[in-house]
């Protein structure tokens, strides 16, 4: 995708000069300047020279007493509204059964949340793949009763429900109650359909939130008309950081009548929204057992195939057409072969988004279509039982950053918030140490990237502050190449500029 050097700078009431001072990039123990004008970095300096000069006179001098400056980073795959939503719903993920999902909603309901039946439960986060018990709707009915609960998977592949929320949405349940894929996508959208001044205040507070971790932009895929819901919320007052919002096959038309391409910015975005790429999904997840594998399950079946592969060339064609940049979903082996076919006989290059599970011929595939693997680290360590149990043997595989790279693909990283968080930290911590502090060695580090490449990865290409660069800007209080992997995992953040804006700005900035 293009680099976010290409977006205009964001108005805002920061003098147009700026200089942090006394500053360090990774890796080096010597201060430097950085001088800032009009949005974009107009110089390097060593300490105290030129002040005057490349800034100019009027200049606003900072001094950050040898703090470090890297690139400000971005989360190149998220879901944002639904990211938003999670925050405000019962917490699922320290479930370690289906009946110690159901005791989360039995003690949310008994604290008092929960009586109204005009109202759903939702609850997120589950990951059933590694349950030893089978959910169903009768053991959800016997917590919630009569008010409607509906809790998604961690993945958002799939949502179980109870009796009451199955009437209230008009869906035929099966026996465990668990919609998949398309169906689910459905609840889940109708879910998410709260006040706008509610949606927005907590999308704001999430950017906010991100901000503070250093984030100057999110490709947003959420599954709606996202144009229009982000100018509203950046008129509304949003101004944390930039968005590319992504377009899905429904509303191609629609875009490309509106002269929509990938890149684009929008008007009336103050600078910060731009059109994003085209999302296609063409198969399920891991822990839904909906992934598209070439060997089967242990429990039977290859997963699906949500668009076949000459749907998908077809797709690809009218991407290249429209000016619009393919990101095609594909987590098993199988989509992940299906995909790469189809970039071949189309002759366009874009992203793979997610590639879980490769095949060992297909790595180089990657470099030699000049494909993006966008990939999200911490689903690693998240699924690791997962994939062991259902691609056993085959792990060496799975979640291939190295390979990826080796292959000549380029990484883009990302959380998939809210299957992981929106933490660019955690997902660079997660690709480089393969383990996090609790206890479980690192799965497969061979598939390790370092830290400069997770950098590289995490800031579209830049990995550090250059002159001529837009002014988005990460300031640490931490060297990102040598500080501990606990202190990395959790990088202290002093303040985020995004175009010489000040987005975030701790206590002792």
């Amino acid at each position: 995708m293009p680099s976010s050097e290409d977006q205009e700078a964001t108005h805002d009431s920061t003098p147009t000069a700026l200089v942090l001072a006394s500053v360090r990039l990774p890796g080096k123990t010597e201060c430097c300047d950085v001088h800032i004008r009009d949005g974009q970095v107009s110089a390097i300096t060593p300490v105290a020279e030129q002040r005057g000069g490349p800034t100019a006179a009027d200049a606003r001098v900072l001094d950050l007493e040898g703090r470090f400056v890297v690139p400000g980073l971005w989360d190149e795959h998220v879901h944002m509204t639904q990211w938003a939503l999670a925050a405000n719903r019962i917490d699922l993920s320290g479930a370690a059964s289906a009946r110690a999902a159901v005791e989360l909603v039995r003690n949310r309901m008994t604290a008092g949340t929960g009586a109204d039946r005009t109202v759903t439960v939702v609850g997120a986060g589950f990951r059933d793949a590694v349950w030893d018990d089978v959910p169903s709707a009768e053991m959800l009915d016997g917590a919630a009763r009569e008010v409607p609960t509906a809790l998604i998977s961690h993945d958002l592949h799939c949502v179980w429900l109870n009796s009451a929320a199955a009437r209230r949405y008009g869906v035929q349940l099966p026996a465990d109650g668990l919609l998949r894929e398309e169906a689910a996508f459905a609840v889940t959208r109708e879910l998410g359909k709260l006040p706008d001044d509610v949606v927005d205040g907590w999308v704001r507070t999430a950017g906010q939130e991100a901000a503070a971790r250093g984030v100057v932009g999110v490709v947003d895929l959420e599954m709606t008309w996202n144009r229009d819901v982000w100018l509203r919320r950046i008129a509304g007052g949003f101004s944390s950081l930039r968005v590319d919002a992504g377009v899905y096959p429904e509303d191609l038309g629609r875009a490309a009548d509106a002269g929509m391409r990938t890149g684009q910015t929008v008007d009336g975005g103050a600078g910060l929204l731009r059109v994003g790429p085209l999302k296609v999904l063409i198969d399920g997840s891991l822990n839904t057992r909906t992934a598209f594998c070439v060997d089967p399950y242990p429990h039977g079946g290859h997963g699906i195939l949500t668009v076949s592969e000459a749907e998908l060339v077809a797709l690809l064609g009218r991407a290249r057409e429209t000016g619009f940049v393919p990101a095609v979903h594909a987590i098993g082996d199988g989509a992940n072969q299906v995909a790469l076919d189809a970039f071949a006989e189309a002759g366009t290059g874009g992203r793979i988004e997610h590639a879980q599970f490769v095949r060992q011929e297909d790595f180089a595939r990657f470099g030699e279509l000049g494909l993006t693997a966008s990939v999200q680290p911490a689903h690693a360590l998240d699924d690791r039982d997962a994939a062991d149990a259902n691609w056993a043997g085959r792990t060496d595989r799975a979640f291939p950053l190295r390979s990826l790279l080796d292959g000549g693909a380029r990484l883009a990283l990302g959380s998939d918030a809210p299957v992981a968080p929106l933490e660019p930290w955690l997902a660079m911590s997660a690709a480089t140490a393969r383990a996090r502090n609790d206890g479980r060695g690192p799965w497969h580090p061979e598939q390790a990237l370092t830290r400069e490449e997770a950098l590289l990865a995490s800031t579209r290409g830049r990995g550090r502050i250059r002159a001529g660069a837009v002014a988005d800007i990460a300031v640490l209080d931490a060297d990102p190449l040598a500080a501990p992997d606990a202190v990395f995992a959790g990088m202290p953040v002093a303040a985020t500029l995004v175009a010489g804006r000040f987005t975030f700005r701790g206590a002792g900035v």
